[in-house]
């Protein structure tokens, strides 16, 4: 993983100073609301319904059991004993005190960690693929490439202030995990007819409450020039992106207003004054950043592991977390895990300072003492023998980490919604653990199969719920919480957003709501299809009619 030079750092420790400098004048009355806004944003620190909450950055979502820890530290002595991992790969506490911030902040600096840009209108975190650097299907490590927008992204004076905030996301896969096509900017690695690498690259792809998927505007841009490019995109948004009105300020309302065939004339135009100048990549460059992303030591293995194998055989619990938690590994005899937190009752990505401390104590064991956070609000374990499995399933169970239910409908995407968003309109973790006990038996869940379940409170549609198989969405009636819920989303390679099934639904609906869409699928589906291949085959209109017949 990335090591911050002696610039890095001293810019993180300078930043602490800054801020709590602000937040100093700030409590005293030096600096008004106003005026503290958007120095408090840029620091990851946001008002919400009950407290501060502070969004700390997790570049491309790899974390060192060092900075676990830390993670732990902060959870126990400044909020309530727990964290939350989110969509975009990053950590949340939500009950820190204002004037604690700076403290946390400086021991976040202690492991090089910050929340720089984690919110303000910027250029956020940069995300990726889960598994980067270690899937069976990629076709090159992605995590150099993040690391590099990263760098170049991050206090850049011209993009500090957009019209909105911006995100970036790139898959290296032939699978996309990264959900592209539903970033400001999304980047494809791919190779062409020549073998030469390069990216293709979607703009103006978002959810909230205008859900677009990207278009694509470049097939194939060569790697060389992906920071010249990049900054050809941003300054066309700068140049032309609204700023009258926040809802019509992203970048998608841009590209859709000037068709994306103008979008792209206009990036190419701007290009030309950039594209051989400085911030041209060299080989040199890209072997400065990839040298941090070399793969561990391991071990040599012919095969899978004969134990195992055998294990899995003997024990059906063992059995049933492998095919669900263990992934394709591109190295014989290893695997990536992902530690499940979705146990039921729990709310969809929370996790305790003891269970931080414990998934540190797993990725020093197993894992070379690297861990991932997923954009499923998981963690990952991404570099395991696969002769360890069985003593680290037994470990995880202890831990809560081993519901064998990835990809599942109980593994579901959920924000904090109305319990701690000042945004929401709904409540979202209520709805989710009602969900997660109406499919609590785990034969069943396995017979439904995959399924993406996302749960937004508000339209800003940060549970995206747009691209859910089902997706559901909060919404008020006269004070009164009501859900919605699309179906058919998707936020893989084929990337859609789902249709409005009809009305919403009160809150004490949706378990059997989501039962008798479950319904139509079981009794529809062929025997290859999952949910979604049966949605694309047969429609909206059979799930429409039970769930209202049954409903209305």
């Amino acid at each position: 993983m990335y090591i911050y030079d002696e610039y890095d750092q001293r810019i993180v420790e300078d930043r602490v100073k800054q801020f709590r400098d602000q937040t100093r004048r700030f409590l005293a009355g030096e600096l008004t609301e106003n005026e503290f806004l958007p120095l408090r944003l840029q620091n990851g620190l946001y008002v919400q319904r009950y407290a501060p909450m502070l969004r700390i950055a997790v570049p491309y979502g790899v974390l060192s059991a060092e900075r676990l820890r830390k993670l732990a530290f902060i959870a126990r002595t400044y909020d309530k004993g727990y964290a939350h991992l989110t969509t975009r790969q990053n950590v949340q506490f939500n009950w820190p005190a204002l004037e604690d911030v700076p403290d946390i902040l400086a021991h976040l600096a202690d492991v090089q960690m910050h929340a720089i840009q984690t919110s303000g209108n910027c250029i956020r975190n940069t995300t990726t693929d889960q598994f980067a650097g270690v899937a069976a299907d990629e076709l090159l490590d992605p995590r150099p490439w993040c690391e590099i927008i990263r760098q170049w992204s991050t206090f850049h004076p011209e993009f500090a202030y957009l019209p909105r905030k911006f995100k970036i996301a790139v898959n290296g896969a032939s699978e996309d995990r990264a959900a592209i096509g539903v970033h400001d900017i999304g980047l494809n690695v791919v190779r062409n007819d020549a073998g030469e690498i390069g990216f293709r690259v979607l703009v103006g792809g978002g959810l909230g409450r205008t859900p677009i998927v990207g278009a694509e505007i470049n097939a194939f841009l060569p790697w060389q020039h992906l920071l010249t490019y990049l900054d050809a995109i941003l300054r066309v948004y700068n140049r032309y992106g609204r700023r009258d009105n926040k809802y019509k300020a992203r970048i998608k309302i841009l590209v859709k207003a000037l068709t994306p065939d103008v979008f792209a004339e206009k990036v190419a135009a701007e290009w030309a004054h950039s594209k051989d100048g400085p911030a041209t990549l060299t080989e040199a460059e890209v072997a400065r950043i990839s040298k941090h992303f070399v793969l561990p030591a391991y071990e040599a293995f012919s095969g899978d592991d004969a134990g195992y194998l055998t294990k899995r055989e003997s024990d059906k619990g063992f059995n049933n977390w492998s095919l669900r938690n263990v992934h394709a590994h591109k190295v014989a005899g290893y695997a990536a895990v992902t530690l499940s937190l979705k146990p039921t009752a729990v709310a969809p990505g929370d996790i305790s300072a003891q269970q931080l401390e414990a998934a540190a104590d797993l990725a020093e064991r197993f894992s070379f003492g690297e861990i991932r956070v997923s954009h499923n609000q998981n963690l990952i374990l991404p570099h395991v023998r696969q002769a360890d499995l069985f003593a680290l399933w037994q470990e995880a169970r202890e831990h809560g980490f081993a519901t064998p239910n990835i990809g599942l409908l109980t593994d579901m995407i959920c924000c904090p919604g109305g319990d701690f968003c000042a945004l929401a309109n709904a409540k979202s973790i209520p709805i989710a653990e009602a969900i997660q006990r109406a499919f609590d038996d785990l034969d069943y869940l396995h017979d439904i199969g995959d399924i993406d379940v996302n749960i937004s409170g508000c339209m800003n549609a940060c549970g995206h719920h747009h691209v859910g198989h089902i997706g559901v969405l909060g919404v008020d009636k006269k004070g009164q919480e009501f859900y919605q819920v699309s179906l058919g989303g998707n936020s893989g390679r084929n990337a859609a957003i789902g249709q409005i099934l009809g009305p919403s639904f009160a809150a004490e609906q949706m378990p059997q709501v989501v039962q008798r869409i479950i319904d139509v699928y079981l009794e529809q589906r062929t025997a290859e299809e999952l949910f979604i291949d049966t949605y694309q085959r047969i429609g909206i209109a059979p799930f429409k009619e039970r769930v209202y017949a049954t409903n209305h």
